[in-house]
């Protein structure tokens, strides 16, 4: 009896046990009673009801990531192609999650290949290949409405791939390669201009350098031309004051030597003489001195005859 009493105990303990229940962090529990919703509990330490209560589902509110296999799309015009996505949401409403559909993850896929398809059938194939960030926000806000009803949020889809056919492949690297060639031969011409118009301009300079040049060359030579001609003339003219001078000092020593008129007369006539130098024809004497002239030629001849 005693043995009975102690498994009923250990019993008890092990059911009441079991009716604790601690959620972790960033999960959710949806709990039912006799079948029905009863409850969410979020984190931290809860009690059930012995054999009324049981927990239905986990429910994880971290943001998940489900990568999707390529998808066969058909553009615009007609060419297919295959994409493959990623999809990025988060649970905001466990009850919704648990109740809204039987297998989400594959309700978002298949919703994500059916919008995707949609988006894609309205653009050409140059545009759906340029487009990656529009054709990402038509999918999200598309994907977002529709499983709002499931409790879910999509926060971000993103084009993975996108997969051309071969042939459409081959055909975008010969249209890549001939861009790259045409690109190529633009630099060149443009490199080749560019040469051209440096050398041109080089050519210029070097003109307008020596065109400077024997510009400066012509205004030193009319400097040293003029520099010489303000010598030459400089030392004329500090010639004839040393020629005056030594005129002024000799008459000045005549002076002081006592000498009359006379004397002076007959100096300045050897000053005329040396002045024509045997080469005036012509000699234009003042009145004065020609007066002064006749005399001493009369004395001279008065002389002669008392002499005789």
């Amino acid at each position: 009896m005693g043995y009975v009493l102690i498994a009923i105990i250990v019993i008890l303990i092990l059911v009441l046990v079991s009716c604790i229940k601690i959620v972790p962090q960033a999960y959710a529990f949806v709990v039912e009673r006799l079948g029905a919703y009863q409850g969410t509990w979020s984190v931290g330490i809860h009690f059930k009801v012995p054999f009324l209560d049981k927990v239905a589902r986990k429910v994880n509110l971290k943001e998940q990531v489900v990568d999707f296999a390529p998808q066969p799309v058909i553009t615009k015009d007609n060419v297919t192609m295959r994409i493959d996505t990623v999809v990025f949401f988060q649970i905001t409403d466990p009850k919704l999650f648990a109740y809204g559909v039987e297998n989400p993850i594959m309700a978002i896929e298949n919703l994500t290949a059916t919008t995707l398809r949609n988006i894609i059938g309205e653009m050409e194939l140059d545009q759906t290949l340029t487009s990656r960030e529009v054709i990402n926000t038509k999918m999200r806000a598309s994907l977002d409405i529709a499983t709002d009803p499931w409790g879910i949020k999509v926060n971000r889809v993103e084009l993975k791939n996108i997969i051309p056919p071969a042939a459409i492949q081959d055909a975008m690297e010969k249209q890549m390669k001939a861009e790259r060639e045409r690109r190529e031969a633009i630099l060149r011409a443009e490199g080749e201009k560019k040469s051209t118009i440096l050398v041109a301009e080089g050519q210029k300079e070097s003109v307008i350098l020596e065109a400077e040049a024997e510009k400066q060359s012509a205004i030193l030579r009319a400097e040293a031309e003029k520099e010489k001609m303000i010598r030459e003339a400089e030392g004329e003219a500090e010639a004839i004051l040393k020629v005056q001078q030594a005129t002024a000092d000799g008459i000045r020593m005549i002076r002081e030597a006592g000498a009359d008129q006379a004397v002076l007369v007959l100096k300045s006539l050897e000053a005329f003489g040396k002045a024509a130098d045997g080469k005036a024809t012509k000699i234009i004497i003042p009145s004065e001195i020609q007066g002064i002239a006749g005399l001493a030629a009369s004395l001279k001849e008065i002389m002669v005859e008392e002499g005789k």
